[in-house]
């Protein structure tokens, strides 16, 4: 149990809470799909009650909600122009999962789901996925124009059609090691230092002397998780906004 609570890699375990299987495939239910739920939960549970009243002068839950509302949908706009706010729900939800699943797994002893990168990837490729399947059925093969940029000489258009075909298919791996990526290094780092300010705890009273520093850079380290939590639901929105605006205007 020590050694568990000094290894930074601990926290990413998988732990099946309800073990579950079918015809050889393992569906337990984990710590990991728990979180997720719990996640879901608290993501809707604040935005229904933040928003019950609909008070024409706001609380300040409500201030925020509005605030989150009309962030994502400058966004979307920005990025895709009015048409791409037929895609304002979907944006707004995984905009939400991120933020609340980066900003939940902070606490201690509490999962972080997006440190998985099977969990990121499966979310990058429902935004590919997405765009892919809306674009060829609004534009049929005018899709494909994604792929042939305007003003290419013909010699040219072979190489630069295969780097654009490379570089679509390699949004999902991108987006999801970004994500995964800075939310397992965060945690490790958070957990190292953690750990020293325990290890060195334990010393006495020159140990506790020489926690000083690591606990410091422990409190600077929490601080600069949260803003990297905001911050990558962020980019993680953003991109989606700038993938989905191919599948609506291709040809740009």
């Amino acid at each position: 149990m020590a050694a568990d609570k000094v290894d930074p890699i601990h926290q990413f375990h998988i732990n099946t809470i309800v073990p579950i299987h079918v015809g050889g495939y393992d569906l337990s239910f984990t710590n990991s799909a728990l979180f997720m739920v719990v996640v879901v939960v608290l993501a809707s549970g604040f935005l229904m009650f933040s928003t019950a009243g609909r008070a024409l002068v706001p609380t300040r839950m409500q201030s925020i909600s509005e605030m989150t509302y009309e962030f994502v949908a400058s966004m979307l706009r920005d990025a895709a122009g009015n048409q791409g706010m037929r895609f304002f729900p979907f944006v707004f939800t995984i905009f939400m999962f991120v933020m609340v699943a980066n900003l939940l797994g902070l606490f201690p002893y509490f999962f972080t789901v997006t440190s998985h990168i099977i969990v990121t990837f499966a979310l990058s490729l429902l935004i590919v996925g997405t765009v892919v399947v809306y674009g060829i059925a609004k534009h049929g093969l005018g899709f494909f124009k994604l792929f042939v940029p305007s003003g290419v000489p013909v010699i040219l258009m072979p190489l630069v059609v295969s780097i654009e075909v490379i570089s679509f298919l390699s949004r999902p791996v991108s987006l999801s090691v970004r994500l995964f990526a800075n939310m397992l290094a965060g945690h490790i780092t958070l957990k190292v230092f953690a750990g020293f300010v325990v290890s060195l705890g334990a010393l006495g009273a020159v140990g506790i002397a020489g926690a000083i520093l690591p606990l410091v850079m422990a409190v600077a380290i929490t601080a600069l998780e949260v803003l990297v939590a905001a911050l990558q639901a962020y980019v993680f929105a953003i991109l989606t906004c700038m993938y989905l605006n191919d599948a609506l205007h291709p040809s740009h």
